[in-house]
């Protein structure tokens, strides 16, 4: 073969579209076996898999003995990618009685990827390897560059990640030298799912965006398909679902069949971590077959898994499944999935538990693994040994399976990612909070549980895209604000915004974590800080609400009530505060909401604080709510009256909250538009500050707002506030040029000591005891106190209240005695101080 054919062929693995140009150039003056083959390659890469196969079925036809088998060769890819794996495998068999050389080397490397489609793992590590020392010591970087990248994925499905990271890393750096931009993207894509696999989320996802701009046809399908695996991974399969359906339709409509199958597993494992079990069924039941069709065997073993967990997952605790999952484990194992194994016994265990019969057997044959299996590996010894009535044990092992989530955790920047990973652990947590028996034990679990989910700090880089993406957004926002506002049809439609949003979400999750390791806060150094307050943590197990109270250096722990009784009676109380709150001033009296405030406010009083009299006095208190409860206007209660209170994510954030070191920043007022009073209110306070930075009309915007929080000791910002439910990072202040979101004080260095937002709703949080949300986010920032309102709140009277809180605290009041001073109407009943209060 000359220079210029060895080019011509190289050129399909750098830039196809330029050698499918080429190629047909060529074969405008006849066919050629050469250019034939090359046109495959290319028009393969290029998303055009029935084309690329015509094209080397018409150069089989034309080749003879050597020339034949080189097409035979390149067959192989394009006949796995098609689904018809035997087939390419029975050409393989074919061209190695012909092929040496650099040729035998390139027909090991498309082997070996043929056997791994074939779920063949062994033998397409064992091709690759063979094949390596020779590769490495030649001058063919595109062989050498696949052949790794299919090592790689061998060593990945078999649960070697250390050796499929080396591989994969390999494959990049040829690739790179050499200058195959397409083949190196291909590899960069399969490093992503490597590194995903071991639970790096955020690596993943930035690989996965550095290779995606260079790939097309197949190579792009597949690369989404491993994106998609891993927003399943990440706790994300509503996001995961479209990414999942349009690879599938491109992989239906180029004829992809492998990767059509590998598609409906995905989406059978989507359907599953969301809660679909019948849709995951049909999903997996789907892949079964089309793996069966393809007689691809070793794939139909994960098919069957998934139909395994999809059978638990429906409540199913039978002998036939215990005897299924035991069965499919051992089929797992010798087909070489040694996770999905672990996975099927853990099932198997649990089925047994369930069934009062003996697990242990099936345990100890489970890996340690990390991540998603790890917890559930201890959770399921945590069942077995509590079932042996071996406490220590299970408490032991619960232990290390929350460590093992603290850990998966610590890699995740993005906080909606964090709450996420805490997802994994709430069952295992559930068992820990039921198997304590002190408070110090319950307290314990408690702040394990919690501090999963929030990090220690979140000190993200900055990221110019995500910061174009944020002005835009604003823009975008403003426009259509403006233009509902005038009565006429929106300039910026739903999809554009949520595009918008959609980009913020993706750039903010490839940040790395900033996040140091966790340390569960103790029961006597509690003690210690709280001083003559009083901690009320709340913890919700199984149904119940219980608290754990440490007044004296005590800890105690006291069953409270139903945590439906509960969420009941705070759904009622906030529904009549909100109607109270936003009645204009011709409709203020409304006699029968007052009394459904009133009402419920006893009665939660009672529940809640009543059963802890004895134990709480009249000392402050230090609130860790849970659940519904975060959203409560805790100042409604008869027992928070005039009492000085705080509300905080764990007893952890407190301590955090409260050792933060005085500032001596500047202060920040900030009046946003479409208030009729934010002016008034801004200009009460500036009297009490007369140095601060003003910032009102149009000076009030996101970005300069942004900046002048930065280092200052207090910022008080009157505006519009709007908590999304459902997408909390995106709850924002409206300010002169659009919103004013968490993504953007997310950016903060320095966050101000005190925060006071007076606007409706901002205080509020979603993801559970994650507490996502504006107020949530600033304290994890490192602001000490947040003042925020979880109701709505009336322009007209925030004024005086604001300016009598700032009085207080200016002269050397803690903003939570300065708040409880403070007469309460339902216009500012929502506010409360969050943090150290």
């Amino acid at each position: 073969m000359t220079g210029g054919e060895r080019a011509l062929l190289r050129l399909a693995a750098m830039d196809p579209a330029t050698a499918l140009a080429r190629a047909q150039d060529l074969l405008g003056d006849g066919d050629d076996v050469l250019a034939l083959r090359v046109a495959g390659l290319a028009a393969k890469e290029l998303g055009r898999l029935d084309e690329g196969l015509a094209y080397l079925d018409r150069a089989l036809r034309l080749a003879e003995g050597y020339a034949a088998a080189q097409v035979r060769m390149n067959l192989v890819g394009l006949l796995t990618a098609r689904g018809d794996v035997n087939a390419a495998l029975a050409h393989a068999r074919e061209a190695e009685a012909v092929l040496d050389g650099p040729d035998a080397d390139r027909l090991a490397a498309n082997k070996a990827c043929a056997l791994a489609r074939a779920g063949r793992l062994d033998e397409a590590r064992d091709a690759a390897a063979s094949a390596l020392p020779r590769l490495r010591g030649g001058h063919d970087p595109a062989v050498l560059n696949g052949l790794l990248t299919n090592l790689g994925l061998a060593l990945a499905f078999r649960g070697d990640y250390d050796g499929a990271e080396e591989a994969l890393s390999e494959a990049v750096a040829v690739g790179e030298a050499a200058g195959l931009r397409h083949q190196t993207a291909m590899s960069k894509g399969n490093l992503a799912f490597a590194v995903s696999r071991r639970g790096d989320v955020p690596r993943a996802l930035r690989l996965f965006a550095e290779a995606e701009p260079a790939l097309s046809g197949e190579r792009l399908a597949q690369c989404r398909f491993d994106q998609a695996e891993t927003l399943i991974m990440a706790g994300l399969p509503g996001e995961a679902r479209p990414v999942l359906t349009a690879a599938l339709d491109a992989a239906m409509a180029n004829g992809y069949g492998c990767d059509v199958a590998d598609g409906y597993l995905l989406l059978a494992h989507a359907e599953l971590a969301d809660g679909n079990p019948e849709q995951a069924t049909d999903a997996a039941e789907h892949a079964r077959t089309t793996f069966g069709r393809q007689e691809r065997t070793g794939w139909m073993l994960l098919a069957e898994h998934v139909l395994l967990k999809a059978r638990w997952a429906s409540g199913e605790r039978s002998a036939v499944l215990l005897r299924s999952a035991a069965a499919t484990a051992e089929r797992l194992e010798s087909g070489g999935w040694p996770d999905a194994a672990d996975e099927a016994r853990i099932v198997a265990a649990r089925v047994a538990l369930a069934l009062g019969r003996p697990a242990g057997h099936l345990l100890s044959r489970v890996g340690r693994s990390r991540g998603r299996t790890g917890i559930a590996t201890w959770h399921a010894l945590a069942l077995e040994r509590a079932a042996r009535h071996d406490h220590r044990g299970a408490v032991a092992a619960v232990d290390t399976g929350l460590r093992i989530a603290e850990e998966h955790a610590e890699v995740l920047g993005a906080l909606d990612l964090r709450a996420r990973a805490a997802g994994l652990a709430t069952e295992l947590a559930g068992l820990g909070l039921g198997l304590a028996r002190s408070a110090e034990e319950l307290l314990a679990v408690e702040e394990r549980r919690r501090a999963i989910a929030r990090p220690v700090r979140v000190r993200p880089p900055r990221d110019p895209e995500r910061a174009a993406a944020l002005t835009a957004l604003r823009a975008l926002s403003a426009d259509h604000t403006a233009d509902t506002a005038r009565g006429g049809v929106p300039s910026a439609l739903s999809p554009d915004l949520a595009a918008l949003e959609a980009r913020i979400r993706s750039r903010t999750r490839l940040r790395p974590s900033g996040a140091s390791p966790p340390r569960p806060a103790e029961a006597g150094e509690i003690a210690a800080a709280l001083g003559d307050r009083a901690l009320v943590e709340l913890v919700a197990i199984g149904g119940d609400l219980h608290a754990v109270t440490v007044a004296d250096g005590r800890p105690r722990r006291r069953r409270l009530g139903t945590c439906e009784g509960v969420a009941h009676e705070t759904g009622l109380l906030r529904f009549a505060a909100r109607r109270l709150a936003e009645r204009d001033l011709a409709e203020r009296d409304d006699p029968q909401s007052l009394a459904a405030l009133t009402g419920a406010a006893g009665r939660l009083d009672g529940l809640l604080l009543g059963p802890l009299r004895d134990v709480l006095g009249d000392r402050d208190l230090v609130i860790a709510p849970t659940g519904a409860l975060h959203g409560l206007p805790w100042a409604a209660l008869p027992s928070l009256a005039g009492r000085p209170f705080t509300l905080v994510p764990s007893a952890r954030a407190w301590l955090r909250a409260h050792a933060a070191a005085p500032s001596a920043g500047h202060t920040v007022l900030v009046a946003g538009p479409g208030l009729r009073h934010a002016g008034r209110e801004v200009a009460a306070l500036r009297g009490l500050h007369p140095r601060a930075r003003v910032l009102c009309g149009p000076d009030a915007r996101a970005e300069p707002v942004r900046d002048a929080l930065d280092g200052a000791a207090l910022a008080h910002i009157a505006a519009h506030g709007e908590f999304r439910e459902g997408n909390a990072l995106f709850s924002r202040l409206r300010l002169a040029d659009g919103p004013l979101t968490v993504h953007d004080l997310d950016e903060l260095t320095a966050p101000p000591r005190l925060v006071v937002l007076s606007a409706c709703d901002i205080g509020r949080a979603d993801e559970g005891d994650a507490v996502l949300g504006m107020a949530g986010a600033l304290l994890a920032l490192g602001a000490a106190t947040v003042i925020a309102s979880v109701t709505p709140v009336r322009d007209d009277a925030t004024p005086e209240f604001m300016a009598a809180f700032h009085e207080a605290a200016a002269s050397g009041v803690a903003p939570s005695r300065a708040l409880a001073a403070l007469p309460r109407t339902p216009a500012t009943l929502g506010f409360a101080a969050m943090g150290a209060g």
